[in-house]
């Protein structure tokens, strides 16, 4: 019985809702210490995880720094082997990414200098890797997060800057399919300024749940609010506010997989144990959670074999993955889990 199997059983095991649904183990990146930021996306049938950072040699409790990277990995087919497609146009991560008509979408990010503004599509074409430019955003934002929603790609909350003391509290927008694309900003989400919060699309709307206020506490130090409130916006409709999660959630995946029973916020960070050492660490949540629009109810429903935070989520053939990300502060993995939503009861 392989390792995988028996995480799998012990869940079902543990938690009945699970069993409805389908965990399953890709190849593992073949950087070892996997990556926290990475974007990720689907081009030429391809799955493309790229950028992100880690801390390769200690870890930061350790005096250990932290590296970004432009590599671009790319898998073929579930049982395939890794390779390098190529780079990125420079080392960067903690940014938005969307698949969009075959390519990869790229917004905003940071490296260890700054937070950039900067957009681009990179995609795959007879076997090559090609980059191009998009409008860069009104304005640098690293750890914002984002969604599509048809053709019109949302982003929402982050920070301008490595140091700032609040997130920004701006909503972008931009028409991918139009033959000159531009960023427009929209109302702001009532619920303040955030970071790391979990975007997603359904019923027509873009969503927007939990993440972290910017708050300067003790000794002028900034410090994060998690939260837990959730708010839906319909173009023409503007903003209004949902269910509150029943408890908060911070970098978790995003944008969050959907199905047509409404969409999922898989783990996340939910606070419980900030402060506590990092090498005594227990991991972040497992907890999946589903909101129904119909009744406007976040529902759990099961716990997941993994809860890695700070990555992507993108839809490869008939399952949505989850590349890498952190495990615990500081220490990421370079696993990577795909899903399929069952029929919830």
């Amino acid at each position: 019985m392989t390792e995988t199997t028996l995480i799998l059983l012990t869940f079902l095991a543990v938690s009945p809702a699970i069993a409805v649904a389908d965990w399953s183990r890709l190849p593992p990146l073949t950087d070892k210490n996997g990556f926290a930021g990475p974007f990720a996306g689907v081009s030429g049938g391809a799955l493309l995880v790229a950028g992100g950072a880690n801390f390769p040699d200690k870890k930061p409790w350790e005096g250990g720094t932290k590296v970004w990277y432009d590599r671009v990995f790319l898998l073929d087919r579930p049982d395939g082997s890794w390779k390098i497609a190529g780079r990125l146009p420079r080392p960067i991560g903690y940014g938005v990414s969307v698949s969009h008509r075959d390519g990869v979408v790229c917004v905003g990010g940071s490296d260890a200098d700054r937070h950039y503004a900067d957009a681009f599509r990179f995609k795959v074409e007879a076997g090559k890797l090609i980059t191009v430019p998009l409008p860069a955003l009104p304005k640098p934002l690293a750890n914002a997060c984002g969604a599509l929603v048809g053709d019109a790609l949302y982003v929402a909350g982050g920070q301008e800057k490595p140091d700032a003391s609040e997130a920004s509290k701006s909503v972008f927008v931009i028409d991918l399919a139009v033959a000159e694309p531009r960023w427009r900003e929209i109302e702001a989400c009532p619920g303040g300024g955030r970071i790391l919060a979990v975007a997603a699309t359904f019923d027509g709307a873009f969503w927007v749940a939990g993440g972290a206020a910017l708050v300067v506490g003790k000794d002028a130090k900034v410090e994060r609010r998690y939260l837990k409130d959730a708010y839906r916006y319909d173009p023409g409709r503007g903003w209004r506010r949902v269910a509150d999660l029943p408890h908060p959630v911070v970098a978790a995946p995003s944008p969050a997989p959907f199905d047509a029973a409404g969409f999922y916020l898989l783990g996340g960070d939910d606070g419980s144990q900030v402060g506590s050492p990092p090498e005594r660490h227990r991991g972040f949540s497992r907890t999946a959670l589903r909101y129904d629009a119909k009744t406007d109810k976040w529902v759990e429903v099961g716990a997941m074999p993994c809860g890695p935070v700070t990555t992507s989520v993108t839809r490869w053939n008939d399952r949505w993955v989850i590349p890498s990300g952190e495990i615990r502060p500081g220490v990421r993995s370079p696993d990577v889990w795909s899903w399929t939503p069952g029929k919830q009861e």
